[in-house]
Parts: structure tokens; C-alpha cells; sequence
């Protein structure tokens, strides 16, 4: 049986919510972050980096969201999930699998890191590090998340799903951008094709059931 090292509010509950949309059991071994926010040391008994989603099948050990959702659709999925070869379709999902973890999270991840800075800085210069850091996200990090909100609001306005008319295991992959630009954007315009595919992903059956599996999800909201 798959074994799925799970992280609690981290890109692992799309490893979760895939399995469940494929119907393949898995046993969870969840992880609560530490106060760093990193994940727990033991989680480097499974892989080197210590990061999650890491998952075992068997004598194989598989890491990063993107490998671990091809391994799955490829091994488990039967075709279903992933558009047909040498389609327009699938053109566009192999370039959201590999957005979604390349250029969409760069400035998401520089939005977490600022938004830390002055709660971990010494107390003299916590003012400084503060006005640094709120003048770095409003110069530079909140207007690449609006970028990237347009530009996915953009693509949701031609299709329902990132891939065309169907739903596939690129969806999986981009809610998590999605999910936290959401959380952590400044109020800004509406955007309701994004909000539109936020429903439909958190009201899939699928969806639901990695929820009570994996445990709270602060993104889901």
C-alpha cells in the first residue's frame, strides 16, 4: 500500500486529494509543523530534504508534488486524469504541472518569508526590518501575485479547467497556488472565474475526503 508522508497546511494535501479522486488506499503518516514552520527532523529518515509530500510504493520513495502526481497518474491513473497525447489539451497540462511550482510560487513563498521577518528579528531593529519588508511586498511581492491572479483569471475565463473542458491532475496541482495567493493577496478586484474554480475543486467528493483524512487545511476556507 502507498504510504503518503503528509505535512498538516502544506502542498501535501494534493497528493491526498489525489488518491482519493483515483480510489487508490493509502496509509497516512501525518506531521505537524515546528515552531520554525518547517517540517519535523524525522521526515529526513524518509528523504534527505526533510520536506513534504514524500510518498512509498513498495521499495520506492518519490518526492515533489509535481513527480509524485505523475508517478501516481501514471502508475494508478489508467488514463484518466491526463489528456490525450499530442493534444492541445495536454500541451497546456504539462505546462501547468510545471508552473504551478515554478514561477506561480516564487512570489508566494516571498510573501510568506517578509511577512516573517519582523516577528523573528531582534527587538531593536524590528521597526527597521518591518518597514523593509512591508515596502518589498508592496513595491514588488503583492504586485507579482496580482500578475499571476490575472493571469490565471484569464485562463479560467476560456475554459473551466486549466487544461480545457475536463478536469485532470492539473487542477490538483494548481490549487495550491490558487488556494494560498487567495489567503494571502492584499484586497485587490474580484476575480470570479478564480473564485469559481476554487467552488468547484472544494465541493468535489474527492476533495472532501482528503480534508477528513489529511486533517485542517487552513486553505480550504
Amino acid at each position: 500500500m502507498i504510504i503518503v508522508h503528509h505535512l498538516e497546511n502544506s502542498r501535501s494535501q494534493r497528493i491526498l486529494w489525489l488518491l482519493e479522486e483515483l480510489d487508490v488506499p493509502y496509509e497516512l503518516r501525518a506531521y505537524k509543523r515546528q515552531g520554525s514552520l518547517l517540517a519535523p527532523p524525522e521526515l529526513r529518515k524518509i528523504h534527505p530534504l526533510g520536506k513534504a509530500p514524500v510518498i512509498q510504493d513498495g521499495d520506492r520513495t518519490v518526492a515533489e508534488s509535481g513527480a509524485i502526481i505523475d508517478y501516481l497518474v501514471t502508475a494508478y491513473g489508467g488514463g484518466r486524469l491526463v489528456p490525450p497525447e499530442g493534444t492541445a489539451e495536454r500541451l497546456s497540462y504539462t505546462y501547468w504541472m510545471y508552473y504551478a511550482e515554478g514561477s506561480a510560487m516564487t512570489p508566494l513563498l516571498l510573501k510568506l518569508v517578509f511577512s516573517m521577518l519582523p516577528g523573528r528579528s531582534p527587538f531593536l531593529v524590528k521597526p527597521v526590518v518591518r518597514m523593509i519588508a512591508d515596502k518589498t511586498s508592496r513595491s514588488f511581492i503583492d504586485p507579482q501575485i496580482r500578475l499571476h491572479m490575472d493571469f490565471w483569471e484569464s485562463a479560467l475565463s476560456r475554459n473551466p479547467w486549466f487544461a480545457g473542458e475536463q478536469f485532470s491532475a492539473a487542477d490538483i496541482q494548481m490549487s495550491f497556488p490558487l488556494e494560498a495567493a487567495t489567503s494571502r493577496a492584499t484586497p485587490g478586484p474580484k476575480r470570479p472565474f478564480v473564485a469559481a474554480f476554487l467552488d468547484r475543486i472544494h465541493s468535489r467528493p474527492a476533495y472532501r475526503r482528503a480534508l477528513e483524512r489529511g486533517g485542517p487545511y487552513a486553505y480550504a476556507e
